[in-house]
């Protein structure tokens, strides 16, 4: 056994005593950076930083507080906030008082927010702001277990008329507690941290369904301490790097990043503002991140923008460079994986220096100019995309797991990674490949199973611990996964071929560059048609340019001249699939996708049947006239 396997197999039941044992191994090292907004309202926010000391100073008031208001072993206590520095705080709070954080985002809306809070019978709510307070206070008669809420924004924490005495409290309230609890009970925290047990219950994850209520997933401690180690073991990360997260952390991608550098010990740079990413990249100048496949996207097609926006030349370039980044990239992973050195020949080589001194020089400082390696993660990233980065200079590693994984269960490995694929299985976790191609795993971070649904649970969760994904894929002879689609998602026309959505949309991604979300349809049906949603400040900037300066989105994208635009890239796409995946007709819809009417998730995965539904006359208009109609 190897010494990073037995780490690995011999390691402490919870993250909460490895954040001890982070404080006490770095207690005055730079733990979190987080920005602070100026007084005035205006201007650029400056970073705070804690040290690992400070941070945990907070952690253990955090605690206390809850053991004082009686919050008992996994006892569920949600957080209902955007990702800042203070969720963080309290979650690492909540597992040190042995209890169980419930995740509920902050986008979702009271009704289904309350269903969390019923069926997860959480005592505390930790909530940001006067928003999430509401959608509780509105229907705290549903709530009976529901003890008290405490508001991170110390000014919206304020009682209203029936609620009951003490029922609302500021976390700077709750720390006070728990620190004058301290002084009488110092011992407290540190006993409820060694009690905790491998299995005891760390976390309930709502999944996002697509229909019906969503499913719980209960991550023991254990998953959590497994992680990390595992994620350590990668060495994808170091203690010198500057780690940016804005990642949602109610998503299991976000929350796992957490659990992985207590156990590596870099910085962390936390602001869940997604709009201030691109603001954001150059001050914080980070070595490491994950994103999700959407923001590379929207890096891509705004680069492409300002290139077209530069004039033809200017474009013409931009083509070329992009063409010399997907070669390079893809002849230096083949070689590298022949050879173990990324060569090229002669010629490339030379004709990347100049695009990298024309184009991609100026790409990578927008990420802030140190970027080392970038994760990607919750859905599929194009290929194009990621040969595109990859010879820019960007590493893109994709990785693979779920909410039921406890989000890591395959990642790429550092330079020999390969675009296209999620790479190998963590130190741990077990995979095979049933005989329908649906992806099995196996191993500490897998679910103990869905709260309160024991027969959900056993439709994926076989009694030997073989966990079902509904993904299908394929591996490598030297175990490399790659995701072909979601089980279900899979299209079998009345032709009866199959086709994969998910990837000849992710094609159609790489050839667009207006394309913001694209939906495949044909399941049951005599050929594929699509539904297109486009980037609003792309196609607005190429309308001012083509004779429709100040129209609005839904007129622009209703013209013939857009149609015509978007009809040649779908041509485009056409060219390079198989006969029977071809688009035949599309439609472009009138908005672009997103998550407050419901087709898009928290962590921007397109759901299927909201979208199908929502747009049903669109579909069925493409298909009147067929044979089948």
């Amino acid at each position: 056994m190897s010494d990073t396997q037995n780490l690995i197999e011999n390691r402490p039941p919870s993250v909460a005593t490895l954040f001890i044992e982070r404080v006490s191994a770095t207690p005055e090292a730079e733990a979190y950076r987080y920005p602070v907004p100026p007084a005035s309202g205006r201007g650029p926010d400056t970073w705070s930083s804690l040290s690992w000391a400070q941070a945990a100073e907070r952690v253990y008031a955090i605690a206390a507080g809850l053991i004082e208001l009686g919050v008992r072993p996994e006892e569920r206590v949600a957080l209902a906030s955007a990702t800042r520095v203070e969720w963080i705080l309290a979650d690492l709070g909540v597992m040190c008082a042995g209890a169980a954080t419930t995740t509920v985002y902050p986008s979702t809306n009271p009704a289904e927010s309350v269903y969390i809070l019923a069926d997860s019978e959480s005592r505390v709510l930790i909530a940001e702001d006067a928003a999430q307070l509401a959608k509780a206070r509105e229907r705290r008669a549903e709530l009976p277990h529901l003890a008290h809420v405490v508001v991170i924004d110390a000014a919206d924490a304020v009682p209203a008329e029936g609620d009951p005495e003490g029922w609302v409290l500021s976390l700077a309230d709750l720390e006070a507690r728990g620190e004058r609890y301290l002084i009488t009970h110092p011992e407290a925290v540190k006993e409820r941290v060694t009690a905790i047990t491998a299995t005891q219950l760390a976390t309930l994850i709502y999944t996002s369904g697509t229909t019906g209520r969503p499913k719980g997933v209960r991550l023991a401690h254990d998953s959590w301490s497994y992680m990390a180690k595992a994620l350590a073991a990668t060495g994808l990360a170091t203690k010198d790097d500057v780690q940016y997260l804005w990642l949602p952390l109610a998503h299991v991608f976000g929350k796992v990043l957490i659990s992985g550098q207590i156990e590596v010990g870099d910085v962390m740079a936390v602001d869940g503002r997604v709009d201030r990413i691109i603001e954001n990249l150059p001050v914080v100048r980070p070595t490491y991140m994950a994103a999700v496949p959407r923001i590379f996207e929207k890096v891509y097609n705004g680069v492409a923008a300002k290139a077209r926006a530069g004039g033809p030349a200017k474009y013409k370039i931009f083509q070329w460079a992009a063409g010399v980044a997907r070669e390079h990239a893809r002849i230096a992973q083949d070689n590298f994986r022949r050879t173990g050195t990324p060569s090229v020949p002669f010629a490339l080589a030379a004709q990347h220096k100049i695009a990298d001194a024309l184009v991609y020089a100026k790409l990578r400082e927008a990420f802030g100019g140190r970027l080392r390696a970038a994760i990607s993660g919750s859905a599929a990233l194009a290929p194009d995309i990621g040969y595109f980065f990859s010879g820019a200079g960007i590493h893109i590693l994709e990785g693979y797991g779920l909410t039921e994984t406890s989000a890591a269960s395959f990642v790429n490995p550092g330079e020999a990674y390969r675009t296209g694929t999620v790479g190998k299985p963590l130190l741990g976790t077990e995979v095979r490949i049933a005989d329908d191609g649906e992806i099995l795993l196996r191993g500490p971070g897998v679910m103990a199973g869905y709260h309160g649904l024991p027969e959900k649970t056993r439709e994926v969760l076989e009694s030997d611990g073989w966990f079902h994904t509904g993904d299908i894929g394929e591996l490598s002879a030297d175990g490399y996964l790659r995701i072909t689609d979601r089980k279900k998602d899979l299209i079998k026309t009345s032709g009866g071929k199959y086709i994969a959505p998910a990837e000849v949309e992710g094609q159609f991604k790489a050839v667009c560059p207006f394309v913001s979300n694209v939906l495949v349809h044909g399941a049951d049906r005599n050929f594929c048609t699509a539904l297109i949603a486009l980037d609003e400040p792309t196609i607005l900037g190429w309308a001012a340019e083509n004779g429709m300066a100040g129209r609005p989105y839904a007129d622009v994208v209703a013209s013939a001249q857009v149609e015509q635009l978007i009809g040649g890239y779908v041509k485009r796409l056409n060219e390079g699939l198989q006969r029977w995946q071809t688009i035949k007709k599309f439609r472009l819809l009138p908005r672009d996708l997103d998550i407050e009417h419901g087709e898009l998730t928290p962590s921007l995965k397109l759901k299927r049947p909201v979208v199908e539904r929502t747009y049903k006359d669109l579909i069925e208009d493409m298909y009147k006239g067929s044979r089948e109609s």
